[in-house]
């Protein structure tokens, strides 16, 4: 099966199973293009074979969208009135839109455009795009909770909040650029991630600054890992080509960099074909952190008895 039939296989189950119904946005060309790791050829005939066969129609200001199952006139976006308007669907389509195609490309108007409303109405629900991403950031860390019940032991709590925020972070890319080390998002999402850390760390011994530490070094760790998911998207979208095609294409440099640097080289060559696997890089690194952590923090302990 060619890579544009198994675009338009999954594009056809989708609406089968329900996850996208008629009037819904299908992924751009550019989105399937990065989602599939395809040509933006090939993404775009999979969406124009789908167009003739009536499964998607293309709507002015809106995208691609599914069309009505029967025959006749295809599916429209409704128009929302100002009273249907709510600042929660304002916030869930813009999260939509950093998904498929980056911040960089969600603006006031591409918004009010999918929503199919004036952009000016959006201002009487967000102040402008920096209140709208962070309610986006607080609506992410939202669906993405703590456990009710926190586990036990300093080295638990902390391993739950980095998987949590790398959960966070391989869902929605985009958020990893948005919370800055330097600038902490004031979020209630990223507050209980504080709470819990520092409650694991309440009874150790340790003095404030290496508690505050300790919280910012787990937090760096999932986030620092979790922008290059966002730089690769963001490389695809403007080169059209993936990361695996990228590298292909530097085999002459990395002969010279072999050439002058022996070890490195020995290297390279021992590896073969390394798969870049940031899943693999986030649990590899863990368990050393908590484990480079743990003699600091149960020596404070015990100094605390």
């Amino acid at each position: 099966m060619s890579s544009s039939a198994r675009i338009m296989a999954d594009i056809r189950q989708r609406i089968a199973d329900g996850r996208l119904r008629p009037g819904d946005r299908v992924p751009s060309t550019r989105q399937l293009a990065r989602d599939w790791g395809v040509a933006l050829a090939t993404a775009a005939k999979a969406l124009t074979l789908l167009a003739q066969e009536g499964v998607v129609v293309a709507e002015p200001r809106v995208g691609t969208i599914v069309a009505e199952p029967r025959g006749g006139k295809p599916a429209r976006r409704p128009v929302a009135s100002e009273g249907e308007l709510a600042r929660e669907r304002i916030v869930r389509a813009a999260i939509e839109i950093a998904d498929a195609d980056g911040l960089p490309e969600l603006t006031m108007r591409a918004l009010a455009g999918r929503l199919g409303v004036a952009t000016m109405s959006l201002y009487r629900h967000v102040g402008g795009k920096d209140d709208l991403v962070m309610l986006m950031v607080e609506a992410v860390f939202a669906d993405f909770p703590l456990p009710a019940d926190p586990p036990p032991g300093w080295r638990a709590a902390l391993e739950v909040s980095a998987r949590v925020q790398w959960a966070v972070y391989r869902a929605h890319p985009w958020m990893a650029r948005v919370t800055p080390l330097t600038r902490p998002l004031p979020v209630v999402g990223l507050l209980k991630h504080s709470e819990l850390v520092m409650s694991a760390l309440r009874e150790t011994g340790l003095d404030p600054v290496t508690k505050m530490y300790v919280q910012i070094l787990v937090y760096s760790y999932a986030q620092g890992i979790a922008v290059h998911m966002e730089l690769e998207r963001q490389a695809r979208a403007s080169t059209g080509i993936t990361d695996e095609e990228w590298m292909s294409g530097q085999e002459e440099a990395l002969q010279m960099i072999a050439r002058s640097s022996p070890a490195f080289g020995a290297l390279l060559e021992e590896l073969g074909d390394f798969d870049m696997d940031l899943d693999r890089l986030f649990e590899f690194g863990l368990g050393p952190l908590l484990d480079g952590l743990a003699p600091m923090i149960e020596a404070g302990q015990a100094g605390a008895l």
